[in-house]
């Protein structure tokens, strides 16, 4: 598959925003921004799994959006996306229960706080109303010096339809593994 047919179908499945296409298939570089932020390091292409379901793909693509939406408009953005009853559990933190709830902690504006992911996989449920993703996210911190600080994790997220729509039921995240063939510290 030549490049540019990857980029499109990576735009397609929401994984790449189009205006970073054009780095994607050119091979140049533009320097990140909070408009316009570094593509991940690792990227999931369906393409390279070939008998993805359909539902597997509907799953993948909701995550691109969610992704992009949040890139975007931050932690207002990312509580929209909740269900509800929706749920999310952050490493060293407690539960955060309910959508309002959610809204009340995430209150991050994303030229101070970055959030972006993609998914590595995802799996549909055998009645195609409820399924999960999971992947890779950065969260970077902009100080008011212009310093910043970015973490990595794990995360995954699960999914349901309530009243014919798509919302996050729960969003789970941890710190990142230690490098592979490493072994992690007490």
């Amino acid at each position: 598959m030549s490049r540019l047919a990857t980029a499109l179908l990576l735009c397609a499945t929401g994984v790449f925003a189009p205006a970073r296409l054009h780095a994607q298939t050119s091979g140049q570089s533009i320097p990140p921004t909070a408009a316009n932020p570094a593509p991940p390091t690792h990227v999931f292409i369906p393409m390279a799994v070939p008998k993805l379901s359909p539902g597997v793909l509907q799953l993948l693509k909701l995550e691109g959006e969610f992704s992009a939406a949040v890139t975007t408009g931050g932690g207002r953005a990312f509580s929209s996306w909740f269900a509800d009853d929706g749920v999310t559990l952050n490493n060293g933190k407690p539960a955060v229960l309910g959508r309002t709830a959610i809204a009340a902690t995430a209150n991050w504006d994303p030229a101070q706080y970055q959030l972006s992911w993609y998914a590595e996989g995802a799996q549909m449920g055998p009645s195609n109303d409820t399924g999960f993703t999971w992947g890779h996210y950065d969260a970077t911190s902009i100080a008011k010096d212009g310093k910043s600080t970015t973490l990595t994790g794990r995360y995954i997220t699960f999914w349901k339809k309530v009243n014919g729509e798509w919302k996050v039921a729960l969003d789970a995240s941890a710190n990142e593994p230690p490098p592979s063939g490493g072994l992690p510290t007490p």
